[in-house]
């Protein structure tokens, strides 16, 4: 898949993001290693700190179906610049990639740029560095 239609799919997935109080519609869409992909977006609620961003929606849809590793994440919503994934995201786009090469593509309307995950987060910890 190219880069340019996973992060086509985020874009057509962005429209059904549920937020009403924000206004900010996020859609994100994940190749897996398996070759499967999945789609998130964002979902608000009242009790602001419950939401879930598009990114984690996306990965949590995946690992429901049995994917395991992400091969390329892609993120996007409305706005006149790129959108980059919140820092709790990035934290889970790491525990679910196998290296930190992993490509994160981030658009939104008027431009589009990419980075690895591990530019992204470069200090990430793993579940490993919880058992220290």
């Amino acid at each position: 898949m190219q880069d340019s239609e996973l992060l086509s799919l985020a874009r057509q997935t962005a429209v059904n993001a549920y937020c009403p109080y924000s206004k900010f519609a996020v859609g994100a869409a994940v190749l897996w290693q398996d070759d499967s992909i999945s789609v998130g977006v964002n979902v608000e609620n009242a009790s602001y700190p419950l939401g879930v961003c598009a990114e984690r929606n996306a990965i949590a849809n995946g690992i429901a179906a049995g994917s395991k590793k992400i091969a390329l994440l892609a993120v996007w919503a409305d706005i006149d610049a790129t959108v980059a994934p919140c820092g709790g995201c990035r934290q889970v786009i790491y525990e679910f990639v196998a290296d930190s090469d992993v490509r994160v593509i981030m658009g939104g309307t008027s431009d589009v740029s990419c980075q690895t995950i591990g530019e992204l987060l470069p200090n990430a910890f793993t579940p490993r560095d919880l058992l220290k």
